[in-house]
């Protein structure tokens, strides 16, 4: 073994196994140049019978080796190839495509490519998502072993190392050019999707053994069998929670309103009508450790609906409604005999956002208010996107604009830090 490679090792019964389950992960597959760029094809094809999705992208020099045509069939998805694609990166694309997944996989990983990393070069579209991406990264080196010698790229691996790189291989092997053998062939594909397996399988927990509640969706108060009282809350923030709460090791009992999102996978998902209903659904599951107060709650219910439809009378105004308070759900967990350890709260605002967010922590016994502006412009409600403001006793910390799963992956990672 090279001295200072940080090395994974997979028993022979382990690689072998057709079986590894990988449904439902996002894999990044980063495929630089070298003639190692074949197996990339066979690792896609591994990965895909395993149920995981590939997204691919090619460098320039990968391109000499394999086609993007090829990439694609097997993948079934677009192949990204520019940093400077007008398509691609109309929404900063390589931003997202740094993100948007489980973990980063570079197979092959050239010397040139790793010495980019190592240096924090981004000169091309693999280059700018290597080093934009907070996501778990494993590479497979595929090399001359003269290259794979040389000082510059040990010096290389042990800055990458450093920096938490993983590695599979390289392996010892004849390779591509004549008389030549050494250390520097590519791992095979099956030993590369263990290693992916055992790192996805072996992701930190940190909310393991602790218990959450999250609501989520908005509530509907009926006035008569047929119309209700309620709000253009979709759901998606509050499902998104659930599950990177989920993700993280959190046991999460996820009370929804009505909504047409699907229940989140990995959660215990409770579904309710009225405010009454989800509060007597929250407060019969306490104690918890974390409550994630996200349901957008209707404020008021009618006072006494209709069995019956109410009927429009030609030439009467309708009946005024007499309307009641709703529970305060967030009030009532917030100071509660078996008050979670961390209560969060939603604050969804039209106006003085941060003003109203800091009344409501104090008011309503929260440890954080996750304040936002929801008003018609923003789009926010209903929408895919948020723009939040995380308000605490410590003071108010701006999150940037963002896609309503990476505000719940940075709320959930949060909230694992305050419950150290």
């Amino acid at each position: 073994m090279q001295v200072g490679v940080q090395r994974l090792s997979f028993p022979a019964i382990l690689i072998a196994d057709t079986g590894m389950e990988l449904s439902g992960k996002r894999i990044l597959l980063i495929i630089s140049g070298g003639i190692a760029a074949y197996k990339s094809l066979d690792l896609i094809r591994r990965l895909r019978e395993r149920g995981a999705a590939v997204r691919p992208i090619m460098t320039a020099a990968a391109q000499e080796f394999v086609t993007p045509l090829a990439v694609g069939a097997l993948s079934a998805s677009h192949v990204y190839l520019d940093l400077f694609s007008r398509e691609d990166e109309q929404d900063v694309g390589h931003i997202r495509l740094a993100r948007d997944n489980d973990l980063v996989v570079v197979a092959p990983a050239s010397a040139d490519l790793m010495a980019k990393m190592a240096h924090g070069l981004a000169d091309d579209l693999a280059s700018a998502v290597l080093l934009a991406t907070d996501r778990p990264v494993l590479i497979a080196p595929a090399m001359n072993p003269k290259m794979w010698a040389a000082p510059a790229t040990k010096r290389n691996v042990e800055t990458l190392k450093g920096d938490g790189i993983r590695f599979i291989g390289p392996m010892a092997g004849e390779m591509a050019e004549s008389n030549e053998a050494g250390l520097g062939r590519m791992a095979e594909p099956l030993e590369i999707v263990a290693a992916i397996a055992e790192l996805l399988d072996g992701a930190p927990k940190p909310l393991a053994g602790k218990t959450a509640i999250v609501t989520s969706g908005p509530t509907h108060e009926p006035i008569d069998p047929v119309r209700y009282i309620a709000n253009r809350s979709s759901g998606r923030q509050g499902h998104a929670i659930a599950a990177a709460l989920a993700k993280l090791g959190a046991d999460v009992t996820l009370v929804s309103g009505p909504v047409t999102i699907p229940d989140p996978a990995g959660v215990k998902t409770v579904h309710v009508e009225r405010a009454e209903e989800m509060l007597e659904a929250v407060v019969s599951r306490l104690p918890a450790d974390i409550a994630v107060m996200v349901a957008a709650v209707a404020d008021w219910r009618v006072l006494s609906s209709a069995d019956q439809k109410i009927k429009k009378q030609p030439g009467e105004a309708p009946a005024p409604l007499q309307l009641a308070e709703n529970p305060d759900i967030l009030k009532t967990v917030g100071h509660h005999g078996k008050r979670p350890r961390l209560v969060v709260g939603f604050a969804a605002e039209t106006q003085d956002v941060e003003k109203n967010g800091r009344a409501k922590l104090e008011r309503k016994g929260a440890d954080m208010i996750v304040a936002n502006d929801v008003s018609p412009e923003t789009g926010i409600m209903g929408g895919a996107r948020n723009r939040v403001k995380i308000i605490s006793a410590k003071g108010v910390d701006e999150w940037p604009d963002l896609g309503k799963d990476e505000v719940a992956e940075r709320l959930a990672a949060l909230i694992a830090s305050k419950l150290k």
